[in-house]
């Protein structure tokens, strides 16, 4: 009998240690060259396909807190940073999400990206590159909800 409920509670804790939650919520954007804080970003989901838009950005007080996208091209040109899709068309792929694209605000840029859940859905591994994933550039997101 002890036996059966030392069994039932090791696999009643398994749940605990599984890395099987979601990307969607409020993220804290941190910069991999300088490991600030540069926005939040809120990462929502609809049919499958997950997208997130800029929150809120983390500036110093003497510049513009609400700057535009001047870098970027076609519909984004010029738009408010705050309220700008950086994420667009991630879905899941087994443990990760891939088959979407970031864009990189400082340049214009967009590339293709993987994103990864990390310690216990705590933190998200964002992959930006070219071509191939091991041509990129990673950052690690903490989640703020």
């Amino acid at each position: 009998m002890i036996y059966a409920a030392l069994i039932g509670a090791a696999f009643s804790a398994l749940p605990a240690f599984a890395d099987s939650g979601s990307p969607v919520g409020l993220w804290k954007n941190i910069d991999d060259k300088t490991g600030k804080a540069k926005a939040e970003v809120r990462i929502t989901e609809a049919n499958g396909v997950l997208q997130g838009k800029i929150e809120k950005l983390f500036r110093p007080a003497d510049q513009d807190q609400n700057p535009k996208c001047t870098a970027c091209e076609g519909a984004d040109k010029d738009k408010p940073l705050v309220g700008l899709s950086i994420i667009n068309g991630m879905k899941k792929d087994g443990e990760d999400y891939s088959g979407g694209t970031i864009l990189d605000p400082e340049n214009g840029k967009v590339y293709k990206s993987k994103m990864k859940l990390a310690d216990g859905g705590k933190k998200l591994e964002v992959r930006g590159y070219i071509g191939m994933p091991m041509l990129g550039r990673s950052q690690t997101w903490v989640r703020q909800e």
